[in-house]
């Protein structure tokens, strides 16, 4: 007799067993959603790194390029290697080009022409002929910072 009550008990148990075991499939299978929908936003420590598709063209410091100032960009800053032009992101942002430079950081300093999209970067060069055979490329800008 101790045997069929045994499987009375069994059998009534049975699913809320089969139950908790499908609550705690269901869990893990929602955690592991939740898992892959996390960002690097959602850790501090880990920079997000954004990336946009831009046209990237070069200017020098000549009158016919640039305003009446040509060596002081809109920022109010000196040009120097490593300045940028771009309508989009805000000035002091850094960007990579590492496509084209690697790991060298620029940083957005100046301005373009309005009629200039906000996905184009300018690269500040020394002479009028080392922007020139620069010519017109399109790559990727990872934004550093904004």
């Amino acid at each position: 007799m101790i045997t069929l009550k045994n499987n009375a008990i069994l059998r009534e148990k049975i699913p809320l067993i089969s139950s908790i075991i499908a609550g705690i499939i269901v869990s893990i299978c929602l955690l592991g959603l939740i898992m892959l929908q996390t960002t690097n936003a959602d850790f501090p420590d880990e920079a997000a790194v954004k990336t946009i598709r831009v046209v990237i063209t070069a200017y020098s410091s000549t009158p016919e390029e640039t305003d009446d100032t040509p060596f002081i960009t809109a920022s109010g800053k000196n040009v120097k290697d490593g300045i940028v032009a771009n309508n989009l992101l805000p000035f002091g942002t850094k960007i990579k080009i590492p496509g084209l430079y690697g790991d060298k950081v620029f940083v957005i300093e100046d301005r373009m022409n309005k009629r200039k999209s906000n996905y184009h970067v300018d690269i500040w060069f020394p002479s009028k002929n080392m922007a020139i055979n620069f010519g017109v490329k399109t790559a990727y800008i990872e934004v550093l910072e904004n």
